[in-house]
């Protein structure tokens, strides 16, 4: 019987590290980032292509605002953390209601990063990960949104801890008269952003970090919270 109980017991362990030792990133899309497209500013040689320079002109201006979220889980070996960013700001410019013809930006306030824990807020805002008193600011501007069979493809460039790179992720798109809501949830690789700091070496801290977006936007200027 006491056997059983040991066996048991071991049984239990084993099954609570597996689960506490789980990827929170490891079912989520992964981003693809590559190097930024150099943009090139040409100047329009027909009518034609002056409309097309100025797709946005016209469009209608969401502004991002109370509801928002920017957050992250990160992990290592024995567990994960959560956190993300309180300030921050942007706009959607649709065009002719199509998210497919519009464009979104957003600028963090990369000093409003909070973790889950108040030492690990500390320490993620040291030079060891975002090192926000060189880098205070981070930001995304799409450059291209287009329809899939599940929702929309976000392309655009996000600039992270000075790094600046191309990235490519799925989101959901919902558009109405009073808002525009965007959800994303998908993977980076902080590496590609500079981010090393590898972590204690019985506790690795992984490459993999989950981003999780849920942006709503009025037409009249709201204030997050």
């Amino acid at each position: 019987m006491r056997y059983s109980r040991f066996v048991l017991s071991m049984a239990a362990v084993f099954v609570w590290g597996a689960v506490g030792c789980a990827n929170p990133a490891a079912d989520a899309p992964q981003a693809e980032v590559s190097e930024p497209v150099p943009e090139v500013q040409a100047e329009p040689t027909s009518p034609d292509d002056a409309v097309v320079q100025d797709s946005y002109a016209d469009a209608t201006i969401y502004t991002i605002g109370e509801g928002s979220t920017i957050e992250f889980v990160g992990s290592k070996v024995t567990g994960s953390h959560e956190g993300g960013f309180t300030e921050f700001e942007g706009e959607l410019a649709v065009v002719d209601g199509d998210p497919s013809r519009s464009k979104v930006e957003v600028s963090i306030d990369a000093t409003s990063l909070y973790a889950n824990v108040d030492k690990l807020t500390v320490h993620l805002k040291s030079p060891d990960f975002f090192d926000v008193e060189t880098y205070p600011r981070a930001s995304f501007e799409s450059t291209a949104i287009t329809a899939t069979d599940d929702g929309y493809s976000v392309t655009g460039t996000l600039t992270l801890h000075g790094v600046t790179k191309q990235i490519v992720f799925p989101a959901a798109i919902t558009l109405s008269e009073e808002t525009v809501t965007a959800d994303a949830e998908f993977a980076i690789k902080r590496f590609d952003f500079g981010i090393e700091y590898k972590g204690m070496a019985d506790d690795l801290i992984r490459d993999d970090v989950l981003i999780k977006l849920h942006l709503v936007a009025s037409p009249e200027p709201v204030p997050v919270s």
